[in-house]
């Protein structure tokens, strides 16, 4: 176990740069999807290097701040809502042996957290051009969308591990060096 002070230097810097990538996602409206996914990514350093929970704690101060920092509310809420604890509720969710069962759990989260945003952005936010929206797909567009953003999710899934393995085998033992 890490001491405080190097716990609260780390904490600091990640919150910093995920602050940095929520503020970008309001200058480039393009990536408000791409850049709460990045800082997602950013959290997992603080569970590896200190722990799940301290991870959570930078994930509430982040996602706090995310509120009063970011200019694309949308963006701040997705991260709130999926990309900010996913990273790292994943650590618990790789435990479990059955691999179906991994998989069906981690389906099941994701699609509880989006379709939690969806509602949130729709009705807490009173956005209903996303209801006209699937009104012009048709009957079934709410369900094709819902299955592309599970396609969707599943490569990011992948991209979780790939960083991961980056960090761990690259990044890791680098900074351990220079100690």
């Amino acid at each position: 176990m890490r001491d405080i002070s190097y716990r609260v230097a780390l904490g600091g810097i990640v919150s910093a740069l995920c602050l940095v990538t929520m503020f970008l996602a309001g200058v480039i409206p393009v990536l408000y999807l791409l850049l709460p996914g990045i800082a997602g990514i950013l959290l997992m350093i603080i569970a590896v290097e200190v722990n799940t929970g301290w991870a959570f704690l930078t994930y509430l101060a982040v996602s706090l701040l995310s509120i009063f920092v970011t200019f694309d509310k949308e963006a701040a809420l997705v991260f709130i809502m999926f990309f900010g604890h996913y990273p790292i509720l994943r650590f618990y969710i790789e435990k479990i042996p059955l691999k179906l069962i991994k998989l069906l759990i981690k389906l099941a989260v994701f699609n509880v957290c989006i379709i939690a945003y969806f509602y949130v952005t729709v009705y807490i936010f009173g956005l209903d051009e996303m209801l006209e929206e699937f009104d012009e797909i048709g009957k079934y567009g709410a369900y094709i969308m819902l299955g592309i953003s599970n396609l969707v999710f599943l490569v990011y899934d992948i991209d979780l591990v790939v960083m991961y393995n980056l960090y761990r085998k690259r990044l890791m033992p680098k900074f351990r060096k220079k100690r």
